[in-house]
């Protein structure tokens, strides 16, 4: 997937007569994008247009305009298009309970590493997390992590060619999987392959 330049950008005025449909189109485009495991973990898986979403976005809250500003936007971001071989997704730990989240993260220490993508009867490969910076401390995880499966060949091909896609956490305070995922989310990630 080629990464975002900015020329592929819309300049403030424009995003913001653009921005009411733009979001309705990334919205409905993000509702496939997203795959749940258990009660209070949840991958957004992103692309092209959802980083483009999210450039925008800062663009607009923090009133960027300047061309070097823009590119410090698109250099924090491109990393979490992926590359053809590989899915990327921010990875969310929700507990809308303050306390509860407080003592989950506590509990959850590790929990980035345990997240697995599994392709047919290939074996699974775990993400790699927070390659930008380390969001975990030694007693505590963090509730937002960015994460990365790096597929094999064998894999890209397998679930091109229509095998079943698994992806699990297997952290022992927090086991789920979602083996085979739903038809949505595994036609959105296998068109995210090269």
């Amino acid at each position: 997937m080629p990464k975002l330049t900015r020329d592929d950008l819309m300049p403030l005025e424009r995003y913001h007569a653009a921005r009411p449909e733009f979001r309705r189109q990334v919205i409905a485009h993000k509702a496939a994008r997203q795959l749940t495991l258990g009660g209070h973990a949840t991958l957004y898986f992103e692309d092209r247009l959802t980083i483009q979403y999210q450039i925008q976005e800062m663009l607009r809250v923090e009133r960027i305009f300047e061309a070097e500003a823009i590119d410090d936007e698109l250099n924090a971001y491109n990393p979490l298009i992926p590359d053809g071989d590989n899915w990327k997704a921010t990875f969310m730990i929700e507990y809308p309970d303050i306390e509860e989240r407080r003592v989950a993260l506590e509990r959850l220490v590790g929990i980035e590493h345990r997240v697995w993508a599994r392709v047919g009867d290939l074996p699974p490969v775990y993400a790699i997390a927070d390659e930008d910076m380390e969001r975990s401390r030694e007693a505590k995880t963090s509730a937002v992590h960015f994460v990365r499966f790096q597929l094999t060949p064998a894999m890209v091909a397998a679930a091109k060619a229509g095998a079943s896609i698994g992806i699990g956490i297997d952290h022992p305070q927090y086991l789920h999987a979602s083996d085979p995922l739903p038809a949505t989310v595994r036609e959105t990630l296998v068109a995210d392959l090269a």
